[in-house]
């Protein structure tokens, strides 16, 4: 069975990628930072929100694809990849911030690791009672 739900949240957060990649990319411009931060701490903030991004989202949608691999209920599924997204969302919201405000950033992690966790247990449930 082809995978229909994933991918069209994993185009939602690539555009979200570019975005934050686009957001680095003019600040380095600006700043005549061509590597690194430069001491710039607005970039180097810029660079953790793309980086932690790209850290957390690939094995995610990872993990979501083997969940719809395995036939699991489609709302699961949705529900899944809209609190990844919500929640990339809302820590890069947070993490931005200047002054930064822990709260959006530590609720963005937590959904994230949520969507972690609970795909794993998934996939493990999942395989245990084939």
């Amino acid at each position: 069975m082809p995978l229909v739900i994933v991918p069209l949240y994993a185009s939602l957060l690539a555009v979200m990628l570019i975005v934050l990649s686009v957001r680095v990319i003019r600040l380095r411009r600006a700043a005549g930072v061509p590597i690194g931060h430069g001491g710039q701490h607005a970039l180097e903030r810029s660079m953790r929100v793309q980086a932690n991004f790209a850290e957390y989202v690939p094995i995610a949608l990872i993990l979501l694809s083997f969940v719809e691999m395995q036939d699991w209920p489609w709302p699961a599924i949705h529900a899944l990849c809209i609190v990844l997204l919500a929640g990339r969302l809302t820590h890069a919201f947070g993490l931005a911030r200047e002054p930064e405000d822990f709260r959006y950033r530590v609720t963005g992690m937590a959904m994230t690791f949520a969507v972690l966790g609970i795909s794993a247990a998934m996939i493990l449930a999942g395989r245990l009672l084939a």
